[in-house]
């Protein structure tokens, strides 16, 4: 399994880029912002309905666009039309690899696609594979559903991977079946899938399969940091931070 680049250790990582005020996230403004101050950079990845890879937290469209609706029923060309906060267009992953362009680790989150953590799962990962396989820069792909991960061990073998985790609580995932949240929990998929790292909920680092993970020697992240104080915990147990709403 290939293991995650050190500069994934270094700086800490912009959650989303380091937006602010008048800079959105996930958009090529936040972006630039982050490669200017030198930190990595984390990025969420949704799936249009032509099959793109697209630049975007959110599954639904009305809280950072003028748009309404599931982002996935949508063409990449109607999303691009639908202007962020600033005024700019929704990137494809392929613009922001061109953009980024290896001069800072870049952090990228493919968001189930299955509504369930299943395996109803594919195209998404299968275009993420295809814009990530020619990239030339310390790039990691993860995601909270290990069965995306499953697909990216295929489709891209020497990309690094690893698995987004936390505590899946019910009051958190009230959606989500209880045998699969336990499941998840248990961070059980972390060497089938050949992860090298987990990015972890930062309220519960001190979680037993996490402590299982940096005792394996592995590297453990941890989202999401929102103060200097929280940094100071998160550093004590996790090896770096994902960040936002400060400057580290």
């Amino acid at each position: 399994m290939p293991d995650l680049h050190p500069a994934f250790l270094l700086p800490p990582i912009a959650h989303r880029g380091l937006h602010s005020a008048g800079i959105p996230e996930n958009s090529t403004a936040a972006f630039e912002a982050a490669i200017a101050r030198g930190y990595g950079i984390e990025l969420d990845i949704q799936m249009s309905s032509d099959g793109e890879a697209m630049v975007f937290h959110d599954y639904e469209l009305s809280r950072l666009t003028r748009g309404k609706g599931p982002l996935r029923q949508h063409s990449a060309a109607q999303l691009q039309a639908m202007a962020l906060s600033d005024g700019s267009h929704m990137p494809t992953l392929n613009e922001v690899l061109k953009q980024v362009s290896g001069q800072v680790a870049l952090l990228i989150e493919i968001k189930d696609q299955d509504g369930a953590m299943g395996d109803d799962l594919g195209p998404l990962e299968a275009r993420v594979a295809e814009v990530v396989n020619a990239y030339q820069g310390p790039v990691a792909v993860m995601s909270i559903n290990p069965h995306a991960v499953y697909l990216m061990q295929r489709l891209a073998p020497d990309v690094t991977r690893g698995l987004v985790t936390g505590t899946f609580t019910r009051e958190k995932w009230p959606l989500l079946p209880r045998k699969r949240a336990e499941e998840l929990a248990l961070i059980g998929d972390f060497e089938p899938t050949g992860s090298s790292f987990v990015s972890h909920q930062f309220q519960s680092l001190d979680a037993v399969p996490v402590a299982r993970i940096r005792q394996m020697g592995e590297p453990v992240l941890s989202w999401t940091i929102k103060s200097e104080a929280d940094e100071d915990l998160a550093r004590r147990l996790a090896d770096n931070i994902t960040f936002e709403g400060y400057l580290p």
